[in-house]
């Protein structure tokens, strides 16, 4: 059973279930982040959905260079959570399965090619208290604590 953070699903709503691939980037005692410009701003690790044919890590790859502009390597696998929510850019509500690996940020090729994206650096502590969803704050916070 995977844990779940945020909202309880609605009794009689629909939702379609999305695989996504989410990533921890520390380097130098801070995490690389992406925050999401629009329809608000949200701090988010950088991540995403996994396209239809598409394995995890192939995801994770691509969705981290759209989001930050930054390669990365040596990722693995530290967990998973899911959450129950609207996702405005897609009109639907979903049943979103996270898979979290963490990374090292090996080079930054250039800004990010999704233009409603931003990469941002926070300290850990910061991080921690300040990504917008639940999950990614636990995730966060473990990482730091050196529990995962």
């Amino acid at each position: 059973m995977i844990r779940r953070f945020g909202e309880s699903p609605e009794p009689g709503r629909k939702y379609i279930r999305r695989a996504g691939v989410y990533a921890l980037l520390p380097l130098s005692g801070s995490l690389l982040l992406t925050c999401q410009t629009e329809p608000g701003p949200d701090l988010q690790l950088p991540g995403g959905g996994i396209d239809p044919g598409e394995s995890p890590l192939p995801a994770l790859h691509r969705e981290v260079y759209e989001e930050t502009g930054w390669q990365i390597a040596s990722p693995r696998r530290v967990g998973a959570f899911r959450r129950f929510v609207y996702m405005p850019e897609y009109d639907l509500w979903a049943e979103k399965i996270c898979l979290i690996y963490c990374a090292r940020p090996v080079r930054r090729l250039g800004p990010p090619t999704d233009a409603i994206h931003e990469p941002v650096w926070l300290g850990a502590d910061e991080a921690a208290q300040m990504l917008g969803n639940a999950g990614d704050r636990h995730f966060a916070r473990h990482y730091f604590m050196g529990t995962l």
